[in-house]
């Protein structure tokens, strides 16, 4: 590795972090700042398959980045301890980008995974005790993500897609998550 890209690793932590929220947004408009920390997700589906029982785990890890306008996580399945170098089948190892955006009053969400490979664009905002996130796929299939049955330490995890009859919602997705580190 050359001096370049060690500095780069080293500085690139710290340029990306941020300690606390941004003093430009409210506590109320902080929806995401609970989830700061890392998390052990236990599969139940995972594109459209029911993995219930099958012990298939996965992890996720929040932090504050840029300034601490947005909250940045990787979702990884299987945990980093089990993954095998080719596996392709449930292969997840993406990050999600959420800016708050104080014009909209909404969160801007965007999530990458290469190894899927799959992308998505969201708007994220609190429905009551939960937090709802929808948007489109580049092919213009509306998708539907909830963080539901909130509490500190725990959290179920939702992900639809709209049917093309436009009006049914087909799961591709769920985990239960159990906080691991703040």
């Amino acid at each position: 590795m050359n001096t370049i890209e060690t500095s780069l690793q080293h500085e690139f932590p710290g340029a990306l972090t941020a300690p606390e929220r941004a003093v430009d947004i409210d506590d109320a408009d902080d929806i995401y700042g609970w989830l700061i920390g890392s998390w052990s997700l236990e599969v139940l589906h995972y594109r459209g398959v029911d993995l219930r029982g099958r012990g298939l785990m996965a992890e996720a890890h929040f932090a504050r980045v840029l300034e601490g306008r947005a909250i940045g996580d990787v979702w990884i399945m299987p945990p980093r301890g089990s993954r095998e170098p080719r596996e392709t089948s449930m292969n997840m190892y993406g990050m999600t980008l959420r800016c708050w955006d104080p014009q909209l009053r909404a969160w801007r969400i965007m999530w990458e995974n290469p190894a899927g490979p799959h992308r998505e664009t969201q708007i994220g905002r609190r429905v009551g005790r939960d937090i709802v996130q929808t948007g489109a796929r580049p092919d213009g299939q509306a998708t539907r993500w909830r963080f539901t049955e909130i509490t500190p330490e725990r959290f179920h995890w939702i992900g639809e897609a709209l049917a093309p009859d436009g009006q049914t919602w087909q799961l591709e997705g769920e985990f239960v998550a159990t906080r691991v580190d703040r």
